[in-house]
């Protein structure tokens, strides 16, 4: 098969697939974006952007105007397709794949011979072979590659993204890519795609492999911060700074404590072990372990909050709950990026919105409207949340939260769960 890709086409226009169909057009290969959000294929037709990330605003901008980038909410033949849409768990923790079936019935009417079709939404083992058989069902006249050792019309691949949100378009470019075929001749080609603009080293395994690849790397790093936040919830109770702790504990040369947070978000941490826990329930002890950690960190700040009112009030009596105003700042899951996927700070500020018989006023400086779950809250710029407030939550380390003035938090009483007061200082 030929290894020339003129027109690729990009399922799913998030936080990846845009980047992704940006970085592809700016290598001028003509990109169609397909996405079920109108206003986001309208958007970035205009030549501008839904997600806030560094310099994509300038790469998709440049891609319209220059013809090579264009969205739309229908598939259209290419001879490429990458998806990557959503990959949710429902119920008990357990896998919603239908996106991705979804997305393959889709293309399947368009798909001709010599098409290439990769996968790259984080996916339990063995999606890829799902996809496989959806097509086959599908498009029974092509020949879909079911096993290593199959001949076929249509290449298909599981390469996952491993990028930081912040920090995508360098990333994509530098970053090695896990590349993962049914077939050998499937993997190669797949290669050949993306060695259009990566610049990392493009290595080659079997699609399970690659699909547990991606679930392992997310899972690592959640057992690790479950290590953190496991921490900070015992010095709370042995009256320890956990920050000193950590920065103590890190002087070792083979100790590397991760900082604590409020709890694990994103639209991969604190979702992809489930998938590992799903697949091998038994086998999974501590990945399962390092999840409910984490998961129980928000409800952990929430009595902490609770804890906090309550004390306020006993120091000042004459006042009561009703005449308390709680600042929330920060609400995406990580600093510097509008991502409130997963977001344990959300969460919080949603359940304390919610619970909190007086006002609660939340700083975002990277949203301009507060999502529906704090449809009790007040945005508010962070010198006015301070003027206004009495208690504090520190959720999210923004940069503009860094250089606020010490004077502003006088008086208050501040819940750190970020680490914010040692980031400065104070």
């Amino acid at each position: 098969m030929s290894s020339t890709f003129d027109t690729i086409s990009m399922i799913g226009l998030g936080y990846i697939g845009l980047p992704t169909a940006a970085m592809f057009a700016s290598r001028k290969k003509n990109v169609i974006g397909v996405d079920i959000n109108q206003d986001a294929v309208d958007t970035i037709n205009s030549g501008q952007t839904h997600i806030v990330e560094p310099d994509l605003d300038m790469i998709v901008a440049a891609a319209v105007n220059q013809g090579y980038l264009k969205a739309s909410t229908t598939v259209q033949p290419a001879d490429a397709f990458l998806i990557a849409v959503p990959t949710p768990f429902r119920g008990n923790h357990e896998p919603d794949v239908s996106y991705v079936e979804a997305a393959a019935r889709s293309i399947a009417p368009v798909l001709k011979k010599g098409d290439l079709v990769i996968l790259e939404s984080t996916s339990p083992v063995g999606t890829t072979e799902s996809l496989a058989k959806w097509l086959a069902e599908e498009r029974p006249d092509l020949k879909i590659p079911l096993g290593p050792d199959d001949e076929a019309d249509i290449n298909l691949a599981y390469c996952p993204e491993r990028v930081l949100p912040g920090k995508v378009i360098h990333e994509l470019v530098s970053n090695d890519r896990i590349i993962g075929g049914i077939t050998k001749a499937c993997s190669e080609r797949a290669i050949a795609l993306y060695q259009t603009f990566v610049q990392g080293e493009c290595i080659e395994t079997n699609s399970r492999t690659a699909e547990m690849c991606k679930l392992t790397e997310n899972s690592f790093r959640d057992v690790n911060i479950a290590f953190a936040n496991e921490l900070s919830v015992i010095c709370g109770k042995l009256d320890i700074d956990v920050w000193e702790l950590i920065a103590l504990a890190n002087r070792h040369p083979r100790v590397n404590v991760l900082r604590p947070g409020p709890g694990v978000g994103g639209h991969c941490i604190a979702v992809d072990p489930w998938f590992i826990v799903h697949s091998a329930p038994e086998q999974s002890k501590l990945i399962r372990a390092a999840r409910e950690v984490n998961d129980y960190k928000p409800h952990w700040v929430l009595e902490k909050v609770r804890e906090e009112v309550q004390n306020y009030l006993v120091a000042n009596p004459e006042r009561k709950e009703s005449d308390v105003t709680i600042a929330c700042f920060g609400l995406a899951f990580k600093p510097d990026i509008d991502d409130l996927r997963e977001s344990p700070a959300l969460d919080i500020a949603a359940e304390i919105a919610k619970t909190h018989s007086s006002r609660v006023i939340v700083v975002e400086p990277n949203i301009s409207a507060l999502p529906a779950s704090l449809d009790k809250g007040e945005l508010r710029t962070p010198q006015d949340a301070l003027a206004r407030s009495q208690i504090v939550v520190m959720l999210v380390n923004h940069k503009p939260f860094l250089s606020l003035k010490e004077s502003l938090f006088a008086d208050k009483t501040i819940i750190d769960t970020c680490g914010y007061l040692s980031a400065t200082g104070r």
